[in-house]
């Protein structure tokens, strides 16, 4: 509890720090636990988007990584702050090696029995863990991820106090609601914490190893099973150059262009084929051999698309191709996003603008550029009308753009077109996916001739229990209750009123008739009956009178 106050109050001192103690002092009214930071500090030439970014590179890592996440959802935030947490860079300071090695030493308690030499400098630095180079003791060498220490208990603690927030926000700003803090936060937890376990990361790994096992040019680096853990993975180190250097991979012999398409048909692969795709395309994740071999690096991040829903994402990059606004419409609703019905001829109008704007008018001129223009103001029509985009989507959106952006680095002149048609076609024309929808229509078969057969034994035994009087009709709604008891008290008013007039009926022939035939009990006795149906009137009359003033109050 101690280690949660201090950590909130660093993180409202930083919020404070870049201009935002207004909205929390809207966030937190009254006499808070803690005291509240000044307003001031940040720099002047600086917009709040910008002082959002400064804020989340000094909270440290969990709010980092929400960042880049966050960074993804093009439809949801304003692109000026896309951009800004676009700049989010995953680099932490090195810790040195000696606490580093309490990590390794809970996964091998003698080093040496598993290791010659481990490099104390380390290759690389994120927020999560950091990498070391060594040797196993049959000489191979490997790299050596490590979670740094600390840190699972670090992001729970703040993933913690960053749904309390996002709550408090939910709640204070209205406006805000729009753009769900809550459900982003949720989002992050779910991803972040599948990062923890480096375990995860090498399961995918090797996944993706067996789904190329028989595709030249790509490569996975092994994973050390016998030496890896949740906070330790033991990989295979392979060299080789950025794959947005085409320098550095010219001079290696190898020709750029090659390998943008090389990398850019494994993705193809990986969405239409395999439905299993690395969801982090950065530069860093990918490199380029001495040979020419692609090679992928950091599975923490991966996309999942079933069969169903590759045939809908086909159609969808058909659509932005084809300049086909209907199919678009189709694809879009097909992955679940819900449009109003107010909506749909404004949102036609925009996607067809769109088309006109960035497509190629169904001719072989899309290029990279123009496609990711495209997608950029898809998601942007998405954002304007506050359509919800399912995570899935966006990643397979957020990929495309980031692999395109690197064949354009390695080859200015990349054209979509030119190189994804002829796979969608090959796709079409082979029946890559029939397999999945045999097996769906097979199944759907089955239960719509089980359903067939069944049905005359369905209808025999409902009109068995209609003639047996078995059939029960249950209306449960509290209108009906209403009604019931409005029912009833109109019939006991009609009762009341009946039974006046039968007295006023009946004492009247029993008078009319008394002089001369009826004894004077019985005389008394109809007299009585009038007074009883004269003090039974007023009363009713005065009641329906009293209730009707009353409820017109």
């Amino acid at each position: 509890m101690v280690t949660s106050i201090r950590r909130y109050a660093q993180i409202i001192d930083v919020l404070g720090k870049y201009g935002f103690g207004i909205a929390l002092e809207r966030m937190f009214p009254g006499k808070p636990r803690f005291r509240l930071p000044t307003a001031g500090g940040p720099p002047e030439t600086s917009t709040v988007y910008e002082r959002i970014r400064l804020a989340i590179e000094e909270l440290g890592p969990t709010f980092v990584k929400f960042g880049q996440i966050m960074s993804t959802r093009t439809e949801l935030l304003p692109p000026e702050l896309i951009e800004e947490l676009k700049k989010l860079q995953d680099h932490a300071r090195p810790l040195p090696f000696s606490e580093v090695q309490e990590v390794i030493l809970e996964t091998c308690p003698d080093i040496d029995a598993w290791f010659l030499e481990i490099d104390e400098t380390p290759l690389a630095s994120a927020s999560i863990g950091q990498v070391h180079c060594a040797v196993l003791k049959d000489g191979t060498k490997v790299a050596v991820k490590i979670q740094r220490p600390g840190i699972p208990e670090l992001i729970e603690n703040d993933l913690a106090i960053l749904m309390s927030m996002a709550e408090r926000i939910d709640a204070v700003f209205p406006e805000i609601r729009v753009y769900n803090p809550v459900g982003m936060v949720q989002d992050f937890a779910q991803q972040i914490r599948k990062e923890l376990d480096f375990t995860r990361d090498a399961r995918n790994a090797d996944r993706m190893a067996r789904n190329f096992k028989e595709v030249p040019g790509i490569r996975f680096p092994r994973i050390y099973w016998e030496y890896s853990s949740p906070k330790m993975l033991v990989m295979e180190f392979i060299e080789g150059v950025r794959i947005d250097n085409p320098g550095a991979i010219q001079s290696m012999g190898v020709d750029p262009h090659d390998v943008g398409v090389r990398g850019f048909n494994a993705y193809l692969k990986m969405i239409f084929e395999d439905g299993f795709f690395h969801g982090d395309p950065h530069p860093g994740n990918l490199l380029v051999t001495k040979t020419g071999d692609v090679v992928f690096l950091d599975f923490g991040i991966v996309g999942v698309l079933r069969p169903e829903k590759r045939q809908i994402f086909i159609n969808l990059l058909f659509a932005l191709v084809t300049d086909d606004i209907e199919m678009m419409l189709k694809s879009l609703e097909g992955f679940g996003i819900i449009i109003n019905e107010a909506d749909r001829e404004s949102v036609r109008d925009d996607l067809y603008i769109m088309m006109h704007d960035f497509g190629g008018g169904g001719d072989d001129t899309v290029h990279s550029l123009n496609f990711g223009l495209m997608v950029n103001e898809l998601t942007e029509t998405m954002r304007r009308y506050k359509l919800k985009v399912p995570m899935n989507l966006m990643l397979l959106l957020k990929v495309f753009v980031m692999v395109l952006d690197i064949g354009v680095r390695l080859d200015p002149q990349f054209n979509i077109s030119r190189e994804i048609t002829p796979y969608l076609t090959k796709l079409a024309d082979t029946n890559t996916l029939s397999a999945a929808y045999v097996k769906r229509a097979s199944n759907s078969m089955i239960e719509a001739v089980d359903a067939v057969l069944d049905l005359p034994r369905n209808v025999n035994l409902m009109l068995k229990r209609w003639a047996t009087g078995t059939v029960r009709l249950e209306i449960v709604d509290t209108d009906l209750q209403k009604l019931q008891m409005a029912l009833d008290r109109s019939s006991d008013k009609i009762m009341i009123g009946l039974v006046v007039a039968a007295l006023v009926v009946g004492s009247s022939l029993v008078l009319q008739t008394s002089s001369i035939t009826l004894p004077n009990e019985v005389t008394l006795i109809a007299i009585f009956g009038y007074a009883a149906a004269v003090v039974v009137g007023f009363y009713a009359i005065y009641h329906v009178i009293f209730l009707k003033f009353r409820l017109e109050r």
